[in-house]
C-alpha cells in the first residue's frame, strides 16, 4: 500500500466514516461537477464506458456494473474515478483482476484504486455497486433520480445531473475531458416498462419479470448527457432527409396519455432540423439518432435523447421554445463542449441565441427583436461571464458568486451585437468553425470537441481579419455593460463610451437624425450637429448591447415589488 493509501486509510479510521458503519450522504465533492481535477485523474482518457444498470422502482434503488477503458501515457501506481459514496461497492477490478478491499477507497466520492502493478496504455477499471441514488429535489436544476408516476399510475423515471455530474449514478471522470469516446449502455427494468437512453438501440432481452435494453453510442458523449429514461413509452419516428444528402432517424418517446399532443409537437422537429442545418451545419450525431423523450422534469440536453417536460405549452412565436433550446445543445454542448465551466456561455449563450434566431427565421425581424428584448430585461451584470478561473458548474450558475443566468441571456445578446458588428457571413463562419473545427463540416466526419473563449476570440479575429479582442474584453471579461454617455445641447449631440476601468471599446454606433442615418467611429468621442426640434434616435436598430437606464429602473421596480 503506497503512502497515499496509508494516509487515506488512517483518515477514514479516525473519522469513523467507513461505509459499513453508517449510511452516507452525497458529499460536497460529488455535488460539484468540473473545477479542479484530482491528481489521480489528471492525464487520463476515457476510451469506452460499458454501463450496466438494474433499476428497482419500488425501492428507488439501482445496482450497476461499470467497466471503463482508460488510457494513460505514463505508468500509474494509482488511479481514481468519481462515484457517489451513497453506494455500497462489492467489487473493484483493474484489467479483470479483483482488488483486495484495502487496495481501494471511496473517499467522499473519489474512488481511488491501487493496482497490483502500475498500469500504462489502455487498461480497464470495473466497479460493481448498489444502493439508493440521490433523489432530485427539483430536477433538472437539482440533480439526481426522478421517481415519478404517469397519469395512469405507471412508474416514470429519469435522471438529470448537469450541475452535479455523472458520478451521481455511475463511476466516471466528472469533467469535460472525461467524455467517453463510445459507450454500451444496458438498462434492466420491470417488464411493463421500457428503457430509453443515448445512442442506437441494439436489442432487448427478457428474463423472468425484467427486460434489459441495450443501447450503444457511436461518438464522444458528454458525461452529464448520458441519461436513463424509463416508462411505458410509445414512440413516433420518421426518417429525416438532410440538406447534406444523408438520412437519419428522428424519434420521440412519449407517454401513452399524450399521443395526440406528441404528434403535434413532433411535427415541429423537422423544420427545426432544417433551420439548424442551414444556419449552423449538419446534425452532429446522424450516425445515431435525433432523439427526444418525455420526462417528469422540465428538460435537459441529453445527447441524442433530449429530455422534454414542457407539458406541450404553446408559444406566441409558433414553436416550443424549450424543446428548441435543448435541441440547440446538440450543437452547443454536445458537439461543442466548454473545456471547463468558466466558458459555459459557449453552450448556454449560443443555445439561447438560437431561439431569437429561429424566430427570425420563421417570422422576421420584429419577432426576432422582441425575443431579444425579453432576454435583455433579465440581465444581472454582477459578475463577468468569463473569470479565467477553474470553476465548478454550480459556481457558474449561482448568481451570487458567478454570472448565473447571464451565460444564457447576456451570451445571446453579445452574439447578436457581434453579428451586427461583423456581418452574417463572418458571424456564421465563426460559429461553424468553433462548433466543428472546420468551415466545411460534413456528416460522417464530425468529432465532438472542447472549446474555450480564447479560441472563439482567435477565430473571430482570423475570420474578420481584424483584432476584435476589445469587444470581448468588455462583454466577456467585465461584469458591467458599456455605457454610452450622451449629451445634447441646442446645437449638437455628443457621444462617448464609458467602460469599467476605462477599457478601450471603439464600438461603432448608429445615430438617426430626422431619419438620416449616421455611423459613428467611436474610437474617440464624437459629436453631431442638431437643432432643438430634431428627432434623434441612438442605435435605432438595437444593434449594440449597452447599459440602459430605463431597463435598470424597470428591474429596480420589479425587485421592489417582489419584496
Amino acid at each position: 500500500m503506497n503512502l497515499y493509501f496509508r494516509l487515506l486509510a488512517v483518515t477514514l479510521v479516525i473519522s469513523g466514516c467507513s461505509s459499513t458503519d453508517v449510511a452516507l450522504k452525497t458529499s460536497p465533492y460529488t455535488m460539484k461537477s468540473g473545477g479542479d481535477v484530482p491528481k489521480l485523474q489528471q492525464g487520463l482518457q476515457v476510451k469506452h464506458a460499458d454501463l450496466n444498470f438494474e433499476v428497482f422502482p419500488a425501492k428507488k434503488q439501482i445496482s450497476g456494473t461499470t467497466t471503463l477503458t482508460l488510457h494513460s501515457d505514463t505508468p500509474r501506481a494509482a488511479v481514481a474515478v468519481d462515484l457517489d459514496q451513497v453506494f455500497s461497492i462489492s467489487t473493484v477490478s483493474i484489467n479483470g483482476v479483483a482488488l483486495s478491499p484495502n487496495a481501494y477507497r471511496n473517499d467522499k466520492g473519489l474512488l481511488s484504486m491501487q493496482p497490483a502493478a502500475p498500469v500504462q496504455g489502455d487498461f480497464t477499471v470495473t466497479v460493481s455497486y448498489a444502493g439508493t441514488p440521490r433523489e432530485a429535489v427539483k430536477a433538472p436544476w437539482d440533480g439526481g433520480f426522478v421517481w415519478s408516476k404517469t397519469p395512469s399510475g405507471a412508474d416514470w423515471i429519469a435522471t438529470a445531473d448537469q450541475g452535479e455530474g455523472c458520478d451521481l449514478f455511475w463511476p466516471c471522470i466528472d469533467h469535460p475531458f472525461g467524455e467517453p469516446l463510445s459507450a454500451d449502455i444496458r438498462i434492466t427494468v420491470p417488464k411493463n416498462l421500457k428503457a430509453v437512453t443515448n445512442g442506437v438501440f441494439i436489442d432487448e432481452a427478457s428474463q423472468g419479470d425484467t427486460t434489459t435494453y441495450h443501447w450503444q453510442t457511436r461518438s464522444v458523449h458528454n458525461t452529464y448527457g448520458i441519461a436513463l429514461n424509463i416508462g411505458p413509452y410509445e414512440k413516433i419516428e420518421q426518417t429525416f432527409h438532410s440538406i447534406y444528402g444523408n438520412d437519419f432517424e428522428v424519434v420521440y418517446y412519449h407517454l401513452p396519455e399524450t399521443t395526440d399532443k406528441a404528434k403535434i409537437l413532433f411535427a415541429e422537429i423537422p423544420p427545426m432540423l432544417d433551420f439548424f442545418e442551414r444556419m449552423i451545419g449538419p446534425f452532429p450525431f446522424s450516425q445515431e439518432k435525433a432523439g427526444f423523450v418525455e420526462t417528469p422534469h422540465l428538460g435537459m440536453e441529453h445527447q441524442t435523447i433530449n429530455a422534454y417536460g414542457n407539458e406541450y405549452k404553446k408559444d406566441a412565436y409558433g414553436f416550443d421554445w424549450l424543446m428548441q433550446h435543448e435541441f440547440a445543445h446538440e450543437w452547443f454542448a454536445n458537439q461543442l463542449t466548454a473545456a471547463n465551466s468558466d466558458h459555459m456561455w459557449l453552450q448556454e449563450g449560443l443555445g439561447s441565441y438560437m431561439q431569437p434566431l429561429f424566430t427570425q427565421y420563421l417570422h422576421g425581424d420584429m419577432a426576432y427583436k422582441a425575443r431579444l428584448f425579453e432576454q435583455r430585461k433579465a440581465l444581472d451584470n454582477q459578475f463577468p461571464m468569463v473569470s479565467n478561473k477553474s470553476l465548478e458548474v454550480e459556481q457558474v450558475f449561482n448568481k451570487d458568486i458567478g454570472p448565473g443566468g447571464d451565460v444564457y441571456t447576456k451570451g445571446s445578446l453579445m452574439l447578436h451585437s457581434l453579428r451586427e458588428l461583423i456581418g452574417d457571413e463572418a458571424f456564421f463562419k465563426t460559429i461553424r468553425i468553433m462548433t466543428y473545427g472546420t468551415d466545411n463540416p460534413q456528416p460522417g466526419h464530425l468529432t465532438p470537441r472542447l472549446g474555450t473563449s480564447d479560441e472563439f476570440i482567435q477565430i473571430v479575429n482570423k475570420v474578420t481579419g481584424k483584432d476584435l479582442t476589445w469587444f470581448f474584453n468588455v462583454y466577456l471579461f467585465q461584469a458591467k455593460l458599456p455605457k454610452l454617455l450622451v449629451e445634447r445641447s441646442d446645437s449638437k449631440i455628443s457621444l462617448e463610451w464609458q467602460t469599467d476601468q476605462n477599457v478601450y471599446f471603439p464600438m461603432p454606433v448608429e445615430v438617426s437624425i430626422n431619419n438620416q442615418l449616421h455611423v459613428l467611429d467611436m474610437s474617440q468621442p464624437q459629436s453631431l450637429p442638431v437643432s432643438p426640434k430634431d428627432v434623434v434616435i441612438i442605435d435605432p436598430d438595437s444593434k449594440v448591447l449597452r447599459y440602459d437606464q430605463a431597463i435598470a429602473d424597470y428591474q429596480a421596480f420589479k425587485k421592489a415589488q417582489a419584496k
